[in-house]
């Protein structure tokens, strides 16, 4: 089981990125910056695939928490 922890971390990582970078960002420059032009906090319901991706990643990064919680034990 440990030699294969590393594989599975390395594996739940490059998922997490990339679920990561499909997720649609609203925010341009300006909102990294805190001058966004939607007014503050805009509520956006998600939908179909961007509520599965969504998701999707909040399991990743639970998986790979619990993994490397199973690393050190």
């Amino acid at each position: 089981m440990n030699s294969m922890l590393p594989w599975v971390q390395i594996i739940l990582s490059i998922l997490l990125i990339i679920s990561i970078l499909l997720q649609k960002s609203d925010a341009g420059l300006g909102g990294a910056f805190g001058s966004g032009n939607d007014g503050g906090g805009a509520y956006h319901t998600r939908r179909g695939f961007e509520k599965f991706l969504f998701r999707l990643t909040i399991v990743l990064a639970i998986l790979l928490v619990v993994s490397s919680i199973l690393a050190v034990m």
